[in-house]
């Protein structure tokens, strides 16, 4: 069962980059989800996937993963490209709409 180390992309909703600093190690499933015939709930019997640890470094995560032999795989950080707006960009001539008061 391998697990997967990667860095969250910050949060589309708000404009915080709130938890996106930190790299993440989670379990992949290694049994399927089953549905449970009376409730209809999806459950698993591998608990592992319960399991998510926050590292501050990608070195911390790779050293905690081959200290405890787990096999692991990692996604390249979702960088964000900064959108720089300027207030007087407002105000110019060839703008697509026209600003009127």
């Amino acid at each position: 069962m391998t697990a997967r180390i990667y860095r969250p992309a910050r949060n589309a909703m708000q404009s915080g980059k709130g938890k996106s600093n930190q790299w993440v190690l989670v379990h992949e499933l290694a049994v399927p989800r089953e549905i449970d015939p009376l409730m209809g709930y999806t459950s698993s019997r591998d608990t592992r996937q319960q399991i998510r640890l926050s590292f501050d470094t990608l070195e911390a995560a790779e050293g905690y993963a081959q200290k405890n032999g787990i096999p692991y795989s990692v996604q390249p950080a979702h960088d964000a490209t900064p959108k720089r707006v300027y207030y007087p960009d407002n105000f110019r001539s060839d703008r697509k709409t026209p600003w009127t008061h």
